[in-house]
């Protein structure tokens, strides 16, 4: 046979093949089942592969006799071309083409389902029971049931068990240093877990220590100083200028660690709480003063007085300022430095002519003006390191917990309280040891005589 005739052979036996009625898959009347194998399954895709060419007058299709020797593993193709078997009134088509099952899917007969897709047949019982039920609305209001129980458990996952997030995650409102990267608080909108991060690290945990123990130790020397004066019948002057001084210093302290430890909860109290702790840094500045102030022109009513008035006028401007919402801005963080750092430069005034009217030795030898000096230059240098943000400027991202600005000015602000307490003491003893002022003698002296000659 020519090659010609071969090739026509070969295309009048697949258009035979293709147009052929659907075979019928044949059940056998035997209680033997015929079991599904990888064998069967490959002999339907690789029948027409071993099909030989036909002549022109025969069109059947022959099989392998390795395949066909075995009635177990014969394939519905051949039982399909074999007319001399009993076949069932099950038809199912015979193409070349059909999809490789696995087995243990058509032994189990089970139907994959997406993950909480609902049965047919719970869809047609609820159309059932309610021929008006919205099967797409339950659908959205169970999953928006889930949701929001999801959010639930996030909140308080992040109240009850949270973790330091870095810099860039956190909410533009907790952004403060961009120099400190990672070991930030998260937003903990829990008042009992704010409280309690403060026996965590993290960057706030040296800001709150550094404050909150300055605040215990100035309230026990309150108390000290209160049991003192009133067991010595101290005058009720001296007890209301010692109260400024600690009224000042206690209320900085508590409302820095206070705001340290509960600014994370939510914008809102970060606002209110920092609001609260640049007032406490106005009446740290006008309480210290204020003593000084007093004993200094001790001597001279009107200038103390005045200069008191002065202080007070300056630092109420200044609260007043940082009670605004938008100073309490990130940018703003400069002018607020700069803001304190003025009032504090405002004790120059006073302070020059206190050197002019008792002279500069007297000054530093009686009057404590050295430690007035060093409490002024701690106040300095503590609003500079927390204005230029040294060292973690020069280090980013190795002063994240220890050793950064806000430490180190937190720490030089209870060192400038505690020399300013030593000074204080200082001056009030020389003022007790030289008694009363030349006036006041002078006074006494011109109405002795005269007391004598009535008597």
């Amino acid at each position: 046979m020519s090659a010609a005739e071969q090739n026509g052979n070969y295309w009048l036996r697949k258009r035979t093949v293709a147009t052929s009625t659907p075979a019928t898959k044949t059940v056998s009347n035997s209680p033997r089942k015929n079991k599904v194998t990888k064998q069967s399954v490959k002999s339907k895709r690789t029948m027409l592969s071993h099909v030989p060419l036909a002549t022109e007058d025969e069109y059947v299709v022959s099989v392998p006799d390795d395949e066909s020797s075995s009635d177990s593993e014969e394939s519905d193709c051949e039982k399909a071309l074999n007319p001399d078997r009993e076949t069932s009134t099950i038809s199912v088509p015979c193409l070349p083409d059909q999809t490789e099952e696995s087995p243990e899917k058509e032994e189990e007969g089970d139907e994959i389902k997406p993950e909480g897709e609902q049965k047919p047949e719970q869809i047609v019982e609820a159309a059932n029971a309610d021929p008006e039920a919205d099967v797409v609305g339950t659908n959205l209001t169970q999953t928006a049931a889930r949701q929001a129980e999801r959010f639930v458990r996030k909140v308080k996952e992040a109240a009850w068990r949270w973790r330091v997030t870095h810099h860039n995650l956190l909410p533009d409102w907790l952004k403060d240093n961009d120099f400190l990267h990672f070991g930030h608080r998260p937003q903990i909108p829990s008042f009992r877990s704010c409280f309690g991060s403060i026996f965590r690290i993290h960057t706030e945990t040296g800001n709150i220590w550094t404050h909150l123990l300055g605040f215990i130790a100035f309230v026990i020397l309150m108390v000290y100083f209160l049991v003192v004066s009133i067991k010595s019948q101290e005058t009720w002057q001296k007890i209301v200028v010692y109260m400024a001084f600690f009224t000042g210093a206690i209320s900085c302290m508590f409302f820095s660690w206070v705001f340290h430890t509960v600014y994370c909860h939510s914008s809102q109290t970060s606002l209110i709480f920092s609001k609260l702790d640049y007032s406490g840094i106005s009446l740290l500045i006008v309480g210290s003063f204020i003593p000084w102030l007093y004993f200094g022109f001790y001597c001279h009513d009107t200038l103390r007085y005045f200069y008191i008035s002065l202080i007070v006028l300056l630092g109420f401007i200044c609260m007043v300022v940082a009670l605004r919402d938008k100073f309490s801005q990130t940018k703003f963080r400069g002018l607020r430095a700069g803001l304190f750092l003025g009032l504090g430069l405002s004790a120059i005034i006073p302070a020059m002519h206190f050197l002019a009217i008792s002279g500069v030795v007297e000054a530093f030898q009686h009057a404590a003006f050295g430690w007035i000096l060093v409490m002024a230059g701690l106040y300095i240098m503590g609003a500079i390191v927390y204005a230029v943000r040294i060292p973690e400027r020069f280090f980013p991202g190795k002063c994240d917990i220890w050793f950064h600005s806000h430490q180190f000015f937190h720490v030089l602000v209870v060192a400038a309280a505690f020399c300013h307490y030593h000074g204080l003491n200082l001056m009030v003893a020389y003022r007790e040891h030289i008694g009363q002022c030349a006036a006041d003698i002078l006074d006494d002296e011109i109405s002795q005589p005269s007391l004598t000659t009535v008597a």
